[in-house]
């Protein structure tokens, strides 16, 4: 049944609520905003027919208000809800709501959300579809004797993963059963613990993360826009996807496309989705999840297919035709331009964007939803935009990259755009054919938790635990343009000399030097409340909410034990313990709010004998990363 959008509410914020804005501007369709205090003054504001404010200061008031939304749709008059992603998008309750209303829900059905929401409900799916999920237990554990029967068949390392996680929150790498046990008994439910939130599957370590951006419509017509791989991640968060998924066997990608024709049609699946999936070396393929909404990386299947794929999500929920799509064109890659800083495992920051410079030219485009001025609130995502590279193959994609970092230029706040230069010289990178080896642990591998002083602190070296079979990895290096005899140049100078430099002029009272901000840099250089900390004080490195304690007052802990799991910018982070010692004090509980520099837990480190936060002289902070 054909029907009529003319006034969407987007149920979102930032570059993706701009993005919606902007299709159905080109549609002819009104558009309706939704924005909290932050967000006042942002652009997809601006650009939107009417916008709304949400009273309130977390998303739980604002954009994960569903009674709020829905009070804005009826007072908007909006004939339909786009959710973009994240936030509502995934909300089968909240999918109902807009439908009892009497608008247009943009989207897959909420039984469908419900089908596979859920990632245990999801496997369930996946199997009946005839697709073969990572091997795993498709039910909620319970039993300790049954996870170290499925360790001890399928083997170790193995995914604890939450039922209800995405982005890759709620994932726990288990290596051998005194970890597993551990687990266990830390979130036993009988001790007040959420055990029965968990499942387990096999790690699969050099796997690749692949996916394919797909469509179905109520006429039955079912399509695969692209593929895409997404294995550079941190955190179990994608950083750089690209499209079409390289160097994949006809086998794989016929599998792929099979399994994912069946999981939509499976739950009658209309609108936009993506399927994921695990490919090994051996290219076999196994089933991870379906996202049914619209995801950030959908830009580069746009760049190879030639199609709008939100003007092609209204087109479905309108009753028409999607665009079937038969080959793709050339190779696109999206880099991720987030306020996170690679000198510090890509830490989540926070600041005021004092100067922008987006690259432009030939394959080019830029997703943003930020503009000079504008602050990057902690209370919110951390993704300020996003670059998108396209040129005719991927080699020559890669080449672009390198000439877009080139131009970029982000001052006032950190990005991983040092990083980023980094990984498109890195040969294995860059490697064509059999010789590419990326898998979704490879950028924590070779690029993160290796900084020495996160090593002292107690950091493992790397995912492998062990960092026997590591390489050597570059130096860091910031750059600074000079003149000598009157001819500019850029002077690279190695990191830790930058610190030294500037850390030893304050210390002398000279004012700190302002240079553009790429990730590595000036910034990196501690602040006096860190500097100041003591040992057996283990602090925040950043504002956050706590999700889960790991230890308990009395308990001895060893070096780089995991003490509490933070989340800040929907991304969790782990902080360890810097020292074998005693926890005398825990200051924080679940769901507590912290702010950077907020004392957590103090130890009575072993040798210290102190047992409180007024110890010897010296510093001693916990190491703080992402998921392991």
């Amino acid at each position: 049944m054909v029907k009529n959008v003319n006034t969407i509410l987007v149920a979102n914020r930032g570059e993706i609520a701009l993005r919606v804005v902007r299709t159905a501007r080109e549609m002819g369709i009104s558009t309706v905003a939704v924005y909290a205090e932050q967000d006042r003054n942002a652009q997809y504001v601006e650009m939107a027919d009417e916008a709304y404010l949400l009273p309130g200061d977390t998303y739980r008031d604002t954009y994960l208000n569903e009674e709020l939304m829905i009070d804005v749709l009826r007072r908007s008059g909006a004939d339909a809800v786009h959710p973009g992603y994240g936030f509502l998008s995934e909300v089968a309750s909240f999918a109902q709501k807009v439908i009892d209303a009497g608008a247009i829900w943009i989207g897959p059905s909420p039984e469908a959300l419900t089908d596979l929401g859920d990632k245990i409900t999801a496997r369930r799916v996946a199997k009946r579809a005839k697709v073969p999920p990572v091997p795993g237990i498709s039910d909620p554990v319970s039993d300790i004797r049954t996870l170290l029967e499925f360790a001890h068949t399928h083997g170790y390392p193995l995914m604890m993963k939450r039922t209800d996680g995405g982005g890759g929150r709620g994932i726990v790498l288990v290596h051998d059963d005194d970890e597993l046990r551990s687990f266990y008994m830390s979130h036993d439910s009988l001790q007040g613990g959420d055990l029965n939130e968990y499942f387990v599957e096999r790690f699969i370590d050099k796997a690749r993360h692949v996916e394919t951006q797909c469509g179905r419509d109520s006429h039955g017509n079912f399509t695969v826009y692209s593929t895409r791989d997404c294995s550079v991640q941190r955190r179990n968060q994608k950083l750089i996807e690209e499209a079409p998924a390289p160097f994949l066997s006809e086998d794989a990608n016929e599998q792929l496309h099979r399994y994912s024709r069946n999981l939509f049609e499976s739950v009658d699946y209309q609108g936009l989705g993506t399927c994921e999936f695990m490919v090994t070396g051996q290219h076999k393929v196994y089933f991870l999840e379906v996202n049914p909404r619209l995801q950030v990386e959908h830009t580069v299947s746009e760049e190879v297919c030639g199609l709008d794929l939100v003007r092609e999500q209204i087109t479905i929920a309108n009753g028409g035709e999607l665009h079937e799509v038969k080959e793709t064109r050339g190779h696109s890659f999206e880099l991720r331009i987030t306020c996170e800083d690679p000198a510090t495992n890509l830490t989540p920051s926070s600041g005021t964007l004092s100067a922008i410079r987006w690259p432009s030219g030939p394959g080019i485009r830029v997703d943003s939803g930020v503009e000079e001025g504008d602050t990057v609130s902690p209370k919110f995502d951390s993704m300020m935009g996003k670059l998108i590279v396209t040129a005719q193959d991927r080699l020559s994609a890669v080449v672009r990259a390198r000439r877009a970092l080139a131009e970029l230029n982000i001052e006032g706040v950190p990005t991983p755009a040092s990083l980023y230069e980094q990984i498109f010289n890195d040969p294995v990178f860059t490697a064509e054919g059999h010789d590419f080896d990326v898998s979704t642990k490879w950028l924590e591998r070779e690029y993160l938790n290796r900084e020495p002083s996160t090593l002292a602190s107690g950091q493992p070296a790397s995912l492998s635990g062990s960092g026997e079979d590591e390489q050597p990895q570059s130096v860091a290096t910031e750059s600074f343009t000079i003149e000598m005899n009157d001819k500019r140049v850029t002077l690279k100078v190695p990191v830790d000399i930058v610190n030294a430099f500037t850390g030893a002029a304050r210390a002398r009272g000279a004012k700190r030097a302002s240079q553009p901000l790429r990730g590595q840099g000036l910034h990196v250089v501690e602040n006096g409340k860190a500097a100041d900390q003591k040992p057996g004080v283990i602090i925040s490195p950043m504002q956050a909410v706590i999700t889960r304690v790991n230890v308990a007052e009395g308990q001895s802990v060893a070096k780089g034990d995991l003490l509490i799991v933070l989340e800040s910018m929907k991304m969790e982070n782990y902080v360890y313990a810097p020292d074998a010692g005693t926890v005398t004090k825990i200051f924080v509980g679940p769901s507590s709010g912290v702010e950077a520099g907020d004392t957590l837990i103090t130890l009575d480190v072993d040798g210290d004998g102190s047992g409180n936060a007024n110890s010897a002289d010296g510093s001693s902070t916990a190491s703080e990363g992402g998921k392991q």
